[in-house]
C-alpha cells in the first residue's frame, strides 16, 4: 500500500488518536509508519467489539448492585480480564480469585490483598471496593 492510500475513515473510535499503520511505501519506494485513524471495516469490527464489552460490563455492574458479585467482578471486566489472568498478576491461584468474586470472599479480604488487586487493576482500594451507580 502506498503512503498516500493508508486509510483514514474516521469513525472517531480512537477519539481522535491515531495508530500506526506500519507497511506503508512512501514516495522514494521505501516502507515507513504511516499514522491512521482506520478504515470502515475495521471501525464497524472495532465499534461492535466495544459494544459487547460495555455490555459485559454493566452486566457485572449490575449483579454488583444486587448483590450477586463482588465489586472485584466489575473492575476486573472493565479491564477485560479473567480470573485466571487476574490471578497471574496477583500471584495467586485462580480458584482465590473465584472466591474474591463473591461478596463474602471479597468482604473478608485484608487491606494488603485489596492494595493488590486495586495496584493489579489500576485503581484506588476505595474506588475498588464500589461500582459506579
Amino acid at each position: 500500500m502506498k503512503k498516500e492510500e493508508v486509510p483514514q475513515d474516521d469513525a472517531n473510535l480512537l477519539e481522535g488518536k491515531f495508530k500506526v499503520v506500519k507497511y506503508a511505501v512512501n514516495e522514494n519506494g521505501e516502507y515507513e509508519k504511516v499514522p491512521s485513524v482506520g478504515w470502515e471495516p475495521e471501525n464497524v469490527a472495532l465499534g461492535q467489539a466495544w459494544e459487547v464489552v460495555n455490555e459485559r460490563v454493566e452486566e457485572a455492574r449490575q449483579q454488583v448492585l444486587c448483590g450477586a458479585a463482588s465489586p472485584l467482578a466489575y473492575h476486573m471486566e472493565k479491564n477485560m480480564m479473567d480470573a485466571a489472568l487476574l490471578a497471574k498478576h496477583m500471584g495467586i491461584p485462580a480458584r482465590k480469585v473465584k472466591r474474591h468474586l463473591e461478596p463474602e470472599g471479597f468482604n473478608a479480604l485484608d487491606r494488603s490483598t485489596l492494595e493488590q488487586y486495586a495496584e493489579a487493576l489500576l485503581v484506588s482500594v476505595a474506588e475498588l471496593k464500589q461500582v459506579p451507580q
